[in-house]
């Protein structure tokens, strides 16, 4: 093992600059000791368990134009869909029927949505499913709109960074949207009592070594409820479509590092992982995580977004195949529990 692999492990975090060595320099022997010990660290504080989210996407229209993202507003071929108040609350129905105790509502920055809409859906689902949680993912909004949501219901909210370098955040973003108002809106949910996720794409567009570093140590400092981390995989119909993807291999590294540092985090292995390789998924359990989101979405919708190219919704991501995840997820030596899987606070 390198001898900062061997700090990692024995003192459970690194700067900055030895980050960036570590990214470069690590060996098939630190990814495979290092998803040992996050694997060991994970089933002491959890167990072997792993907890599954149904994601609903409720609306793939976005007033946004992030550059890596299929639903951006400027891309005139993607069909756009809106599911209504009934269609959310049926995806919820099913799910509690198939074991999901939290449901995770993400979309598009849609402007329907305004908080009263999202406030009666919320209190809806928490009346009917009281010992569910419900978990957003609908971009940003202000500190009103935030409390407003929570005190209908909502339990947690996602909302990656992307990246924690601002140069780099521009290079992704156009210019009315900035990393400062990003990080606003973690800290204002954090303040209003959210569990909050964060988490970044591996291998983006103009991402440096010193880019991966510096979203470490903000996931060391901030220390998330939740953290998303997968791979980059690029859209043909945005301005990055042909950009080289992320890696898997650096994905389940990173993983790997992200629960050492952060011991209670809850760690998805993401569509994306999945995505990339067929065993992705297995490979994100193997090296730490320990949270799995298949798909409610209603069937017709699901195609429909398409966040990046040929993004898995069907089989094993898809929720009404719960028999075949678990068996994949037993593959790992963990197994899928009926939870809702809260961060547990050391």
């Amino acid at each position: 093992m390198t001898e900062l692999a061997i700090k990692l492990l024995k003192d459970k975090k690194l700067s900055q600059n030895e980050y960036e060595t570590l990214i470069s320099t690590y060996t098939a022997e630190d990814a495979d000791s290092l998803a040992k010990e996050a694997c060991r660290i994970r089933d002491e504080i959890y167990g072997n368990y792993v907890f599954i989210r149904g994601l609903i996407e409720i609306s793939n229209i976005c007033r946004n134009d992030c550059y890596y993202c299929g639903i951006r507003k400027s891309n005139k071929d993607c069909i756009r869909y809106r599911l209504t108040h009934k269609e959310i609350l049926e995806c919820c129905e099913e799910g509690y029927e198939l074991g999901f105790r939290t449901f995770v509502l993400q979309g598009g920055e849609d402007g329907y949505y305004t908080d009263d809409v999202l406030c009666g859906i919320i209190a809806d689902i928490k009346f009917r499913f009281p010992d569910c949680a419900v978990t957003l993912s609908l971009g940003e909004r202000s500190y009103e709109s935030y409390l407003a949501l929570f005190n209908a219901g909502a339990d947690r909210y996602l909302l990656r960074h992307e990246t924690a370098d601002s140069a780099h955040y521009s290079l992704l973003h156009p210019q009315s949207l900035t990393l400062e108002n990003r990080m606003r809106c973690l800290n204002d949910l954090r303040d209003i009592g959210y569990q909050v996720g964060a988490g970044f794409m591996v291998g983006s567009p103009y991402q440096t070594v010193e880019h991966l570093a510096k979203d470490i140590c903000f996931i060391q400092d901030f220390k998330p409820d939740m953290c998303g981390i997968g791979p980059f995989i690029p859209h043909k119909d945005t301005p990055f479509g042909v950009f080289q993807g992320g890696s898997a291999a650096l994905t389940c590294f990173l993983l790997s590092v992200i629960r050492i540092i952060h011991p209670s985090v809850l760690l998805p292995a993401t569509t994306a992982l999945g995505t990339i390789m067929e065993d992705g998924r297995e490979k994100g359990i193997l090296s730490g995580a320990n949270v799995v989101m298949p798909n409610l979405s209603p069937s017709s919708v699901r195609k429909k977004y398409q966040l990046y190219d040929n993004k898995l919704s069907d089989g094993a991501e898809s929720a009404q195949c719960i028999q075949q995840l678990k068996e994949r997820v037993a593959s790992t030596g963990c197994k899928i529990v009926v939870d809702r899987g809260d961060v547990k606070k050391g």
